[in-house]
């Protein structure tokens, strides 16, 4: 083994079992995205690194994005997102599209950063957005389909909660402690990283700002004022839409949640494990310039996107990820010997048009092909030797109660589909 070659940092093998695991998730979060009418697209995963360089903030293109030359010498890079995509596209066919638009996507993303539990380099996200319109209910309509997407795969409100802010708000706040327009980005960006530093640190950052003491405790007590919704009328009737369409009670206000990509102009959530084990599980928000900013007429739109990575570390963590994603409806047609191979695999061939998903065996011991299938997690064996090809018969047996039954070879399909 010492000599096999070795995956790429931050990457990931999907063998089998794992990639089972990944299409289930996959099918939870189309059911949540076509459930509320949202229509699957998706885009390049190579974009020039401009798209990304005005809208999705200094952090993620200096130093997460896989930047590099093509053999024009143009700089492109890995898609690190997909909304600036998501915007680009939509500018380019405005005047054809029709709005509000509804789409979701699904696949790979790159960041270059440290790999740790729960980050990768590599990974697969889930993108669902809004666009063309800047109502409260486009934003509560995104927060029901994360709940529901949750719902889904079994987690509950006490295990997982969707904590929502608008950015709007904030900035009316941060106005009233005496904090300057052109301070409020750098404070923005350090109320979003307030868990990820030691308290001291934090206030030291928040100092050198040149804020002073009185406003540093001021903005220590904004943020720990959960009651601060009450405030604005968006939030009050955002979360009255979310009782009216019974998701409520996923969702919480939490002061703290900014977002640290600078489109995000209003409504911006994050779901978090309550246990403060798991945070930004998925993301969004609402943003008011992005289609605008790169070439077409303004928009807005809200959205979220969920990495693959963090929610299978948390449905791994609470035993909501099925034991057993083999799919058990697959049959295992056998060989009885070399004389009879033909007519199995004329038997599986039928079941195959009929509309079945069949393994087929090869010559060997019966013995030894019920043991493979039994490692596979097949539920189903089909047996066809000399007696049952005069008779016109098909033995099928049950490999989980070794259970058998001999049925007509016209009543076969019939029977398993029963």
């Amino acid at each position: 083994m010492k000599n096999v070659i070795k995956s790429v940092k931050g990457t990931r093998d999907f063998y089998p079992d794992e990639m089972a695991k990944r299409q289930w998730l996959v099918r939870k979060l189309t059911e949540a995205s076509e459930t509320f009418g949202y229509q699957m697209y998706d885009g390049p995963c190579l974009e020039t690194i401009d798209l990304y360089a005005a809208k999705s903030g200094e952090e993620l293109v200096k130093e997460q994005a896989f930047v590099f030359n093509d053999r024009g010498g143009d700089p492109i890079t890995l898609r690190p997102e997909l909304t600036p995509t998501l915007a680009r596209m939509v500018a380019s066919k405005q005047n054809q599209l029709t709005f509000p638009l509804r789409w979701w996507s699904f696949g790979p993303f790159w960041r270059y950063e440290r790999p740790q539990k729960g980050r990768t380099r590599e990974f697969f996200q889930w993108n669902i957005d809004q666009i063309g319109s800047d109502s409260v209910q486009a934003d509560a309509e995104l927060l029901a389909v994360a709940a529901t997407f949750l719902k889904n795969v079994g987690l509950n409100p006490d295990q997982v909660k969707l904590y929502v802010n608008d950015r709007q708000l904030m900035d009316s706040q941060l106005s009233k402690i005496g904090i300057s327009a052109e301070q409020k980005p750098a404070m923005l960006h350090l109320i979003d990283r307030i868990d990820k530093l030691p308290s001291d640190v934090w206030d030291e950052k928040v100092l050198a700002e040149g804020l002073d003491a009185e406003q540093l405790k001021a903005i220590r007590e904004l943020l720990e004022n959960r009651e601060l919704w009450h405030d604005s009328e968006h939030m009050r009737n955002l979360f009255a839409m979310l009782e009216v369409m019974g998701v409520a009670d996923f969702v919480a206000y939490e002061p703290k949640i900014i977002r640290g990509l600078d489109y995000y102009t209003g409504t911006v959530f994050e779901a978090q494990a309550t246990n403060g084990e798991f945070r930004a599980i998925l993301g969004g928000g609402h943003y008011a310039n992005l289609v605008a900013d790169v070439g077409g007429s303004p928009l807005p739109g809200v959205g979220f996107a969920m990495g693959d990575v963090v929610i299978m570390l948390v449905l791994e963590a609470y035993g909501l990820i099925p034991a057993d994603l083999v799919d058990p409806e697959t049959l295992f047609v056998t060989v009885f010997d070399q004389d009879t191979l033909a007519e199995s695999i004329r038997l599986a061939s039928q079941l195959r048009a009929a509309g079945f998903k069949v393994i087929q065996a090869e010559p060997e011991k019966l013995a030894k092909q019920f043991k493979y299938a039994d490692r596979l997690g097949l539920g189903k064996a089909l047996v066809l030797g000399p007696e049952e090809i005069e008779g016109n018969t098909v033995v099928v047996k049950d490999l989980h109660s070794i259970e058998q039954v001999s049925v007509n070879r016209s009543q076969l399909i019939e029977h398993l589909r029963q």
